[in-house]
């Protein structure tokens, strides 16, 4: 596939949302046709399935919770991620398949191999060639969830005990154990600028080995 697939993965409060932003800049500063998009939202059905799904308000079952992200990442996957890479974009996903592993596996408790089922048929195999993983402590997250709250409102993952946060947190550091080809884990505990060069250090030499940057370009942020 002659695109680049790159996704950002973490816990509540990693700032995954702005290091996707800030590289989405630097690369089309590169000339670059990037896409960026999210999990759950990334397509017009999905924009609903997530208002459903992240709402306080919502009493949604756990199963029912893991079939609609699967529908959505499905949609996802046939309308907006296959038919970018496809014309040669990098495309840049705010959390993809891994989140289930990590959040209704680990995190809701279901059974491995149900989850590797279900993210099989919704993906139809497309794995990223990148996976960022920006590692907080649960601690951490916390802190950072307070300090914004005047600015975000929560979402039914947000307000989740601590303990299913450290199992989430857990389930994506054995994840990149598992395939440290695929995930790089940087720590997110320095500022904003420290973040993005310790990213950029991961994913401008893939983009040089694919071809999509030359040699010669002197990256800067």
């Amino acid at each position: 596939m002659p695109g680049v697939f790159i996704t950002f993965e973490g816990i509540d409060g990693c700032g995954k949302s702005t290091q996707l932003r800030m590289l989405a800049s630097l690369l089309r500063l590169q000339g670059l046709n990037v896409v960026t998009t999210r999990e759950p939202g990334g397509t017009s059905l999905g924009q609903r399935l997530r208002a459903a799904l992240l709402d306080v308000e919502e009493q949604v079952d756990p199963l029912a919770e893991l079939l609609v992200f699967a529908a959505d990442r499905a949609q996802h996957v046939r309308k907006q991620l296959l038919p970018a890479l496809e014309t040669n974009h990098v495309v840049l996903s705010d959390r993809y398949a891994d989140a289930t592993v990590a959040y209704q596996g680990a995190g809701r408790g279901f059974d491995p191999t149900l989850i590797h089922e279900i993210v099989q048929l919704a993906t139809d195999g497309l794995q990223p060639d990148l996976t960022v993983l920006l590692d907080l402590s649960v601690a951490e997250s916390i802190n950072r969830t307070r300090r914004r709250a005047e600015n975000k409102q929560k979402d039914r993952l947000d307000i989740e005990a601590a303990d299913f946060h450290t199992r989430v947190r857990n389930a994506y550091l054995e994840i990149a154990k598992a395939e440290p080809d695929r995930v790089r884990v940087i720590d997110a505990r320095g500022s904003t600028d420290e973040t993005h060069r310790a990213v950029k250090e991961i994913v401008i030499p893939i983009l040089k080995a694919r071809g999509l940057l030359g040699e010669e370009q002197r990256v800067k942020s």
